[in-house]
């Protein structure tokens, strides 16, 4: 797991330590080169937690891993080209720009709770779940729907909720905080190669 300073490592590394697997902490890259699989956790908003990777050097070293990466809420969002909060240019692995969620359209921002899951198109990240799958989101930010989307979720409109691009996944959502759906896809991202 990328040391990326997120509020959420504990809780994510917890989230793995049920599925039996030890997930480290780490800033050095030849150790995260290494690594299996990567995760990149976050919480917070786009400017800080962009400034965070760039702090440690992460901000290179990212778009250049191999292995299989997931970025998880915060860290989903940072694998896309910008995001509207703050203007922020973020890692541009995967293409589009986050947009503020409407009021005028959603109700109330931030985008908070449980809400369905709607795969679609085939991806070994949502291997085993159901079609009426629920994950717990909190962000106020949505990540287009483009071809890296494997699964979307509504409000206000459809936004992406699971992507996946050559070695590089991303759930908006949180998957650790998301009982069975979300350790479905833990376990799901771990059985990649």
């Amino acid at each position: 797991m990328l040391d990326s300073g997120g509020t959420n490592l504990g809780s994510v590394q917890y989230a793995f330590e049920r599925l039996g697997v030890r997930a480290e902490l780490s800033r050095d890259p030849e150790r995260i080169r290494r690594a299996s699989h990567v995760v990149l956790p976050g919480v917070g908003a786009a400017a800080p937690g962009m400034q965070r990777l760039r702090a440690s050097g992460l901000d290179r070293l990212i778009p250049t891993l191999t292995q299989p990466v997931l970025g998880v809420c915060l860290g989903m969002q940072l694998l896309f080209e910008a995001s509207e909060e703050g203007d922020t240019a973020c890692l541009g692995i995967l293409k589009g720009r986050l947009t503020r969620f409407d009021e005028a359209r959603c109700g109330r921002v931030p985008h908070m709770g449980w809400n369905r899951i709607d795969g679609i198109r085939d991806s070994p990240l949502l291997a085993g779940l159901d079609r009426d799958a629920y994950a717990y989101f909190v962000h106020s930010y949505a990540a287009p729907v483009t071809s890296a989307t494997v699964a979307t979720c509504d409000y206000g409109g459809a936004f992406a909720a699971v992507v996946s691009e050559r070695n590089f996944h991303g759930a908006q959502f949180h998957p650790e905080r998301s009982a069975a759906v979300g350790a479905r896809l833990l376990s799901n991202f771990l059985e990649l190669s």
